[in-house]
């Protein structure tokens, strides 16, 4: 059976092969054995863009090539990588290389290349990463939704939000839940443990989390930048050397703590796999103490089946 690093190569080879084709995220993804959710985060934090950004990349660069050494026209070039008009591949084109297609074929063109990723595995640091998998009953939730493209959600799910932060609608921003919708798109959840005997706020909704093992991740100090390390290195550094489990459940849930409900050093309440104690439903989602903060991210696992 393949490793993730092993997987992840494989898909790129495929992109490689394929990029005067039409490519789809879940083919591409399943090259992987991952579901499109999942493989999306892991690519990201391994290769420092998007899928799209490096398909488009790639295209552009083979383009240029095309038509520099060749008498080929523009518009045939445009169609063969993907663009349905000159227009819409001119604006690409330039964006990426500074230039036009038509500047392009002029000799001694300064062109832009970017070449082929290929994955390698190196040791580094030796650096502790505090995590531990725990097994947590179903719950459920309470909070505001709003959907957002897998490819520009990180800019946008700061924004939402800032947004809530202008009208909390009752809630105290406990968790941020993200669920695949098509592995193009997501739900984003801002949200609160539900309790049945109080109203659910106008405009919010209820969402069953499933029940299950979980990783839990501890993020200590200021927000984003915490949390946003340590996802990096979930993907990049844990992932890859996970034995016995494997991913679970197109969704990831996010924990934020006040300070005063966890101070810093403090480790998860014992017996709680994902935090709902009543410390965190009174509290804030304010920073308070930056360098204080504890928050959670929470990855769903499920053990691998023994091989016969």
């Amino acid at each position: 059976m393949k490793g993730w690093i092993e997987g992840i190569q494989e898909s790129i080879d495929h992109i490689e092969k394929n990029l005067t084709e039409e490519l789809d995220i879940e083919d591409i993804a399943r090259k992987a054995a991952l579901s499109s959710f999942y493989y999306q985060r892991i690519f990201g934090a391994l290769c420092g863009m998007s899928v799209s950004e490096y398909i488009r990349a790639r295209r552009m660069t083979v383009a240029a090539q095309e038509l520099s050494c060749s008498d080929r026209k523009v518009i045939d070039i445009a169609l063969k990588y993907g663009y349905d008009s000159p227009d819409s591949f001119t604006k690409a084109f330039q964006r990426f290389h500074g230039i036009t297609p038509k500047q392009a074929k002029e000799p001694g063109t300064v062109l832009r290349s970017f070449a082929p990723m290929h994955i390698k595995v190196s040791m580094e640091g030796g650096n502790m990463l505090d995590y531990r998998i725990v097994e947590k009953a179903p719950f459920t939730i309470v909070g505001i939704q709003r959907s957002f493209d897998a490819e520009t959600g990180y800019r946008e799910v700061p924004r939402f939000w800032e947004e809530w932060m202008q009208d909390r609608k009752g809630l105290t921003g406990m968790f941020g839940v993200c669920t695949d919708m098509d592995g193009k798109n997501y739900d984003y959840r801002i949200a609160d443990l539900y309790v049945p005997w109080k109203d659910i706020p106008e405009g919010c909704s209820t969402w069953q989390i499933p029940g299950g093992l979980w990783a839990l991740f501890t993020c200590r100090g200021p927000l984003p930048d915490s949390m946003q390390q340590v996802s990096a290195r979930i993907w990049a550094e844990w992932l890859p050397s996970l034995k016995g489990y494997t991913l679970a459940g197109n969704y990831l849930v996010e924990v934020y703590m006040p300070p005063a409900a966890t101070p810093s050093g403090s480790a998860i309440p014992a017996g709680s796999a994902i935090p709902t104690g009543s410390a965190t439903l009174t509290g804030s989602a304010d920073p308070g103490s930056p360098a204080d903060r504890v928050s959670y991210i929470c990855v769903p696992l499920k053990k691998k089946e023994e091989s016969v």
